[in-house]
């Protein structure tokens, strides 16, 4: 069965928060190449991937399918299928199509990723990859930079947490497949109607998630004005290589 670990590029949004675009986000051009391909790149480099599964909607799969081919080239290291409604249907979609495709056991490990965070570092994916072996779930983060408030009616403060245990969640959250889908099948449909990521799936029935390191450059593009600043870290890069 190979090395039994899974690159799961998640590209499953459409994109609202960024306005009138006629395509998602993830395909939005930066540096000459659509995101989603900047982001594939970074997982195609780590020679300790099996396959890397990118999951879109629908509609986008065949378009996927071509922007692979024209940025990157033929490979058979790269499979576009399509994702579910909800990121954690799009997560359980991506171990299914393991088993079928390669079979599954206790130490297959998926790395999932937001296919809009081009700027993810070999670093974080080398610790998410060793945490995920070791501990069985990973979730990347970085320290809060501001305080945190909480406001429970959405209009006054409830409650202002210590900021020094308070972290901003990332991606990769990397587990251990087969322990991640029983989990997630264990849970109600009102448990599963609560969940915000693959990481609650587990927090929610006590299970450890290890924390992982992440970088202020693991951006996520999400608003216009996050494009801004992904072509400026693009050319920046260009200018170190």
């Amino acid at each position: 069965m190979g090395t039994n670990i899974y690159g799961v590029i998640l590209a499953g949004g459409v994109g609202s928060r960024m306005g009138n675009v006629e395509k998602p986000k993830q395909f939005i051009t930066i540096g000459e190449k659509p995101i989603i391909i900047h982001t594939i790149e970074k997982f195609m480099i780590n020679p300790r991937f099996e396959e890397i599964i990118v999951l879109c909607p629908s509609q986008w799969v065949s378009y996927t399918k071509d922007i692979v081919r024209k940025f990157i080239g033929e490979t058979d290291r790269i499979a576009v299928i399509e994702g579910g409604a909800v990121r954690n249907e799009t997560v359980m979609n991506s171990i299914k199509y393991i088993e079928e495709a390669h079979g599954i056991d206790e130490d297959t490990i998926i790395v999932t990723h937001d296919s809009v965070r081009p700027f993810i570092t070999h670093r974080i994916i080398e610790d998410n990859i060793d945490a995920a072996l070791e501990f069985g779930a990973t979730d990347t983060v970085i320290p809060a930079t501001d305080t945190i408030v909480e406001g429970k009616d959405n209009e006054t403060i409830s409650s202002i947490p210590d900021r020094s245990i308070m972290y901003q969640g990332q991606t990769p959250q990397s587990f251990r497949a087969l322990k991640l889908r029983d989990t997630y099948n264990s849970l109600t449909e009102e448990e599963k109607g609560i969940l915000t990521d693959a990481c609650k799936i587990l927090v929610t029935k006590g299970i450890p998630v290890k924390l992982v390191k992440g970088e202020v450059s693991n951006i996520k593009i999400t608003y216009p004005h996050d494009l801004v600043v992904a072509e400026a870290i693009v050319r920046g890069e260009g200018n170190v290589k």
